[in-house]
């Protein structure tokens, strides 16, 4: 068979594959599968490219790939789930970094070519690829370093921020322009590359913590941008088509996202949210009285309840206690409980946080129900149990104009006859502003790590059955 059909043939099969696992990304219950077909589809588009291009040989080809797969296999096994989002963000960068290496070794000999003219289309297209790239992949480090601590989760922010940015950005596309017009001057290229990394910087270091959510899923967005920007450069229709589905659904995530909070783009590209820091309730100065509650009686209550919602947040990431929740689940089932959990699209550190976390201890698909399907519950709900969740269920987004997360969509926790928050302690959330919901009547304060704690109150439960 013709080599030229076989690749064609290999990127048509990839192109589809590639639609078809992204369509499974978007329920839990075929998540896992759509994975799968997505990496098949990559190893064939990888294929079909090297074949292609006539890069390297089969052996070599083999290596690289064998080389590859035994690092990804390694780093995916020892990841912690709550490095999670780290993880992300760091392969949002290592795509933008591919896509500015991509790029400039296609422009690099033009530079040195005497005569040699750039197409404006090419020339097009090497810029975007290189100023997104590059932006991705500074952006992308310096979430990795605000989810890890490296870096300060707050919103870092001076003077004249807002203006030097507009200002850099205007340089680089002066830069990209010059590019254009005379490819063989590379040291334009190089301050493309320079002006565009420091970019990156500035864009992210000014978004805190609490918007987090939404700088991971719009980096994914640009490297997706970028890959698209290169398959043109390349010609490559499959990088192409792999680029849009990327950036196309990283976009329509980040709309998600920022529904989910109550903020718009541009508001998260400003940054500021979640730098504000209270001592009271929502942002008024009011102190919070809270009721604290003991292992015992917290399991009484649960053994009485004949309903509870378990409200996740990344607390419970923190302390790797969804395994020991699920324990608690079953019992209450055992029991003749009704057992569901209430997933907030922002909970955690990254779009899916929750889900992925709860379906590695288990849970159902089934019972992981979404805000605008769960909400409406609350209120006949006997228990709400809050695990390290803090934003997403703080009633100050309904009550407090001058609250920061007012108009937030919330889960509505407070609504239940009973809520019972497991926290370490009193600090705030990614907002920075206290939790009015602590100080509510029917909320009680279980103090401690998750895991322990709810280890403790399944000991009394287990208990209470033998008795």
């Amino acid at each position: 068979m013709d080599r030229d059909l076989i690749i064609k043939v290999a990127y048509l099969v990839a192109s589809v594959l590639f639609i078809l696992g992204i369509k499974m990304l978007g329920k839990t219950s075929t998540a896992r599968r759509g994975n799968t077909v997505s990496a098949v589809a990559m190893l064939i588009a990888v294929l079909a490219t090297l074949l292609d291009q006539q890069i390297l040989s089969f052996t070599e080809i083999f290596v690289t790939i064998l080389v590859g797969s035994v690092i990804g296999t390694v780093i995916a096994r020892r990841v912690e789930m709550t490095s999670m989002p780290e993880m992300v963000a760091i392969f949002n960068g290592f795509g933008g970094a591919a896509s500015v290496l991509v790029a400039t070794s296609e422009y690099w000999p033009m530079a040195h070519a005497e005569g040699v003219s750039m197409e404006i289309v090419v020339g097009v297209t090497v810029v975007i690829s290189v100023i997104i790239g590059a932006v991705t992949l500074t952006g992308s480090f310096v979430a990795f370093g605000k989810l890890k601590g490296l870096i300060n989760g707050r919103a870092i922010t001076f003077g004249g921020q807002h203006a030097i940015n507009a200002i850099l950005l205007v340089v680089v596309v002066v830069l990209g322009g010059l590019v254009v017009g005379d490819p063989n001057a590379e040291i334009w290229m190089l301050g493309i590359v320079g002006v565009a990394l420091l970019l990156g910087v500035l864009v992210v270091i000014p978004i805190g913590g609490a918007d987090m959510p939404v700088v991971i899923s719009l980096l994914n967005s640009y490297s997706g941008i970028a890959a698209c920007a290169t398959g043109f450069v390349l010609n490559n229709q499959v990088l192409i088509i792999a680029g849009a589905l990327v950036g196309a659904s990283g976009i329509i995530l980040t709309q998600i996202m920022c529904k989910a909070m109550n903020r718009s783009l541009v508001s998260v590209l400003l940054g500021g949210f979640g730098q504000t820091s209270s001592g009271g309730a929502g942002g008024d100065g009011q102190d919070i009285v809270v009721k604290e509650v003991g292992v015992e009686e917290s399991a009484m209550l649960f053994e009485s309840a004949s309903s509870v919602l378990i409200v996740p947040g990344y607390g419970m990431a923190v302390a790797q206690a969804q395994h020991v929740v699920r324990e608690l689940a079953d019992i209450l089932e055992k029991r003749g409980a009704s057992v569901k959990f209430a997933i907030h699209p922002v909970a955690g550190r990254m779009p899916g946080h929750m889900n992925v976390l709860l379906a590695e201890a288990n849970i159902p698909y089934d019972k992981l129900i979404e805000m605008d399907q769960i909400n409406d519950e609350f209120a006949n709900t006997d228990i709400a149990l809050i695990i390290g969740a803090n934003d997403v269920v703080n009633p100050a987004a309904r009550s407090n104009p001058q609250s920061p997360i007012y108009g937030m969509p919330i889960l509505n926790a407070d609504k239940a006859r009973t809520v019972i928050v497991c926290k370490r302690g009193m600090s705030a959330g990614y907002a920075g502003i206290e939790n009015e919901l602590f100080g509510y009547p029917n909320c009680l304060m279980l103090f401690g790590d998750a895991k322990s704690t709810m280890t403790k109150v399944v000991g009394e439960l287990k208990e209470m059955a033998t008795a």
